[in-house]
């Protein structure tokens, strides 16, 4: 094997590149590509020759770009009721200019570097995505491994499966086609623990080595692939379709084009990162890859072009580590569909779909969904619907599905709220901690209508374990507390703790202009009388006056475990530290006091010399 050591430029890292892995890797890719990219075509609406140019441009353009490392494009089976839709609509001519235009206005995006909000998804999210796509590439390619047309949806093929497996052995052929692709899964299993060097060769090469052998055989009829002229399928667009971009529909279609490729393209780079432990994807960069590939594939009129969970999972399975290997998968293509067409036409179709179903398995995880289910329940829950709606619907609609579940359970969590309520003595009590959330306000409101229906003469709300208070809980708890002290009938205390929303600064005399006697040095040091905690009858005065004198000359505040008896040091920083017995209204705040912090830091500054 040959060795490039501390390449850089060869992979986008600084470990020793084995060239042979990077290879062998390619070509497996390239056997994964090749069915994706004619069947994508064909769904599609399209010639086939155009799902190759689309992968030849997702190898060799986005392939050399260092957005991503193994991440791997192409035609995209979530763009194939798109497409279609777009092709009956304006023409097939048409396709080209719009997803010109959905490439230029994806580099535009990253260029203004909208692409890392990609990265804000959760990992349940992730992997019922990577479930969502395998559980129905299985059950798709299970027809073509037995040379038949699938239904049409991911539904439909899952059900028509059983009928499937009927009409397959009950045709001789058909039968030899089925056993062909199963015997590819199962190689693909179990190649892994052939001993000896035997086993750096890739399974998919093998099991296509064998499918062109007994497809050979006299008597033995399997569908084969067939690819027609490369080039004469180009159409390069010309005025009269870039004078459709005139056409709102048109317009519109751009903009469906770039939000679903961008999306899904990013969202398999956060699926993809998580497979290896190599170079994170850059995620602006990718998408100014993607979007530089899909301006070549409009261009060319070919199809349009998103990363492929498919192909890169099979890219890292393979032991890929640097961009060479998903580079030459589009030099595979380009080659073998340009120089030897008659060399893929000896290929089974059978055997590729089974590459592909052994992929969706891979892609499918199953011991991830028990394993989720012993470590998080919630987070269970999300990713079960996040492939149960990508399999109903499409991969898009899945992943904003789960991203919703996701949220939701994080706010749910966020809003744990601990409220008790009690009666002692003359005051009925109530305490919350926790984050106070609209979520929670039923139970907000219950507490606050037993502690105001217990008949005390006092009503304590202790607010000051709350972490946070939203908007809807503050407004019906001062609501409350508003109502009970209009009454007239009892006493409310109300303690709210230091957040931005529950602040009230205290009123002081305006600050003196400065003047030579008002230094820190000219000014009276308080007396310990002056210092003493302020009774409640002159609080707002004592406020007001602790503001205006000077402290020890230490930096910075004193902290609890540093108060003297008295505690005036710290209240004079702080506030004070309990509120006085008839408080109607107390808060807490950290922060220094105006007209202090600026002296004591001029006095910390001499004093550090």
């Amino acid at each position: 094997m040959f060795k490039g050591r501390g390449k850089r430029k060869a992979g986008g890292t600084g470990q020793g590149v084995d060239l042979g892995t990077e290879i062998t890797a390619s070509l497996v890719v390239f056997l994964v590509a090749l069915p994706l990219c004619i069947g994508v075509a064909v769904a599609s609406g399209t010639p086939a020759e155009l799902g190759i140019i689309s992968g030849v441009v997702g190898g060799l353009v986005v392939g050399m770009t260092r957005g991503s490392t193994l991440q791997v494009s192409g035609p995209a089976a979530g763009l194939t009721a798109l497409v279609a839709e777009t092709v009956e609509a304006h023409g097939i001519a048409m396709l080209g200019v719009i997803v010109l235009m959905s490439g230029l206005l994806q580099i535009g995006l990253g260029m203004i570097r909208l692409g890392r909000m990609f990265q804000a998804i959760s990992i349940a999210v992730v992997q019922g995505m990577l479930a969502g796509i395998g559980l129905p590439l299985m059950f798709s390619q299970s027809y073509p491994l037995a040379d038949a047309a699938a239904p049409g949806t991911a539904i439909e093929n899952i059900l028509g499966f059983p009928a499937h497996v009927l009409d397959t052995f009950s045709n001789a052929q058909t039968a030899i086609a089925a056993l062909l692709g199963i015997a590819t899964v199962v190689l693909s299993f179990v190649w892994k623990k052939v001993p000896g060097p035997v086993r750096r060769i890739p399974a998919a090469l093998v099991a296509v080595a064998i499918g062109i052998l007994v497809a050979a055989l006299p008597g033995v009829e399997v569908k084969t692939l067939q690819v027609g002229d490369l080039l004469a399928s180009v159409q390069f667009p010309g005025p009269e379709q870039f004078a459709g971009l005139a056409d709102p529909a048109v317009l519109t279609a751009v903009f469906t084009f770039t939000v679903i490729a961008s999306a899904e393209s990013l969202f398999t780079a956060a699926a993809v990162d998580r497979m290896h432990d190599g170079p994170r994807t850059r995620y602006n960069s990718e998408l100014i890859a993607q979007g530089a590939g899909n301006t070549v594939c409009g261009i060319l009129g070919a199809l349009p072009m998103t990363a492929v969970v498919a192909r890169s999972s099979a890219n890292v399975q393979a032991g890929a580590k640097t961009r060479l290997s998903r580079t030459l998968h589009g030099l595979w293509l380009l080659g073998f569909a340009l120089l030897l067409p008659s060399v893929l036409a000896l290929i089974p179709i059978s055997v590729l779909a089974g590459v592909l179903v052994h992929s969706g398995w891979k892609l499918l995880g199953p011991e991830q969904f028990p394993k989720m289910w012993r470590q998080d329940r919630g987070e269970f829950v999300v990713m079960t619907i996040t492939t149960g709606v990508i399999v109903a619907t499409a991969l898009l609609e899945g992943v904003l599905v789960g991203l919703a579940a996701g949220i939701v359970l994080a706010a749910l969590r966020m809003s744990q709220t601990s409220v008790e309520h009690r009666v002692e003595g003359d005051t009925a009590k109530l305490v919350m901690t926790g984050n106070a959330t609209f979520l929670r306000l039923p139970k907000v409101i219950d507490a606050l209508e037993a502690v105001g229906s217990a008949g005390t003469p006092r009503i304590r709300l202790d607010l000051m374990g709350v972490t946070h208070l939203d908007h809807a809980c503050r407004s019906q708890i001062e609501e409350f507390v508003e109502q009970k002290r209009a009454s007239q009938t009892v006493r409310v205390e109300l303690l709210l703790p230091d957040l931005p929303a529950a602040k009230q600064k205290p009123k002081r005399k305006p600050r003196p202009e400065s003047t030579p006697d008002s230094s820190p040095e000219s000014r009276p040091t308080p007396s310990p009388e002056s210092r003493s905690t302020p009774s409640p009858e002159s609080r707002s005065e004592s406020w007001s006056g602790l503001r205006r004198q000077p402290v020890s000359p230490s930096w910075p505040p004193p902290q609890p475990h540093e108060r003297s008896s008295s505690g005036a040091l710290y209240d004079a920083f702080y506030g004070p530290s309990q509120p006085g017995p008839s408080a109607e209204w107390y808060y807490l705040d950290t922060r220094p006091f105006e007209g202090l912090q600026d002296s004591e830091e001029a006095r910390w500054r001499d004093y550090r010399g």
